[in-house]
């Protein structure tokens, strides 16, 4: 379906019932395709990644609702089955864009958010794998650290001044700084009940995929299910990060870890 066909019909189409807020490389994609095959889920109608709240805001809403399917559809499946049907999308950079919570709030007041949490150490080394594989990154990873600070002086702030500002720096190059989970979901919390917030700790996504994934359904309130195969989606081959640098990130997150087992009464076990 194209874009110019779903916005015309966009005033008949859906919102979604949950949001996939993050964290990118943290297995959303994985999650994310889990829930779309369960017979009472549905997604987006042309990407997983919609990117309205964070980069196309200025849009407006109809723009958004041509992502989803049409509401009538959602009926005819609901007296078919006898059981309500969900949508949603995942938009991993919806936790730590700061403006995002406010307009999530603004616009979805009842939707439900899932965020997957990793290891910030693995995280910020698979994004930046990531970000070489993409073409927008041509530094080593130590490199990429020790300037991170300058190349996101000032982009947070101008995301907030500035209507309609988007920042290539804040999305790509923020390798450390979507590791501080406590600081987002800080955020999150300000603007949504924490029983609306689901935290998944991705390594037991990909250990123990089913008592996590039946966890997600309840969340949801939707029907126990499982999908034939339990498999990773969007996963990168495996690379070895530098011992040292290892060692320097896991001494810089185990404050940020700290205070996000303070705040969320989780301890998510990231350590040596």
């Amino acid at each position: 379906m194209t874009r110019a066909l779903a916005s015309a019909t966009s005033g008949a189409r859906a919102l979604p019932d949950f949001l996939v807020i993050g964290a990118q490389r943290a297995g959303t994609t994985t999650l994310y395709h889990y829930l779309v095959r369960h017979p009472s889920i549905g997604g987006a109608v042309l990407d997983k990644e919609i990117h309205f709240f964070d980069l196309a805001y200025v849009e407006g809403i109809d723009h958004y609702r041509a992502a989803f399917p049409l509401r009538s559809s959602l009926a005819r499946a609901e007296r078919r089955t006898g059981v309500r049907h969900l949508v949603g999308e995942a938009t991993p950079y919806y936790l730590f864009h700061p403006l995002v919570p406010e307009r999530v709030a603004r616009d979805l007041p009842d939707v439900k958010l899932l965020a997957v949490l990793r290891d910030p150490v693995d995280r910020a080394w698979s994004q930046y794998r990531h970000e070489v594989d993409l073409g927008y990154e041509d530094l080593s990873f130590g490199e990429a650290i020790d300037r991170e600070e300058r190349r996101l002086a000032g982009e947070e702030e101008r995301l907030v001044t500035e209507a309609g500002s988007v920042s290539f720096e804040h999305q790509h190059h923020s390798y450390v700084a979507r590791g501080r989970y406590a600081e987002q979901l800080e955020r999150w919390y300000a603007r949504f009940p924490r029983e609306r917030l689901l935290l998944v700790r991705a390594e037991d996504l990909f250990q123990e995929p089913g008592p996590v994934f039946e966890r997600v359904l309840r969340f949801l309130g939707v029907a126990a299910w499982h999908p034939a195969a339990w498999r990773p989606y969007n996963a990168a081959s495996v690379t070895t990060m530098a011992p040292q640098t290892r060692e320097r990130l896991r001494a810089y997150f185990a404050p940020w870890n700290a205070r996000l087992s303070e705040l969320t009464g989780t301890d998510f076990g990231w350590r040596a």
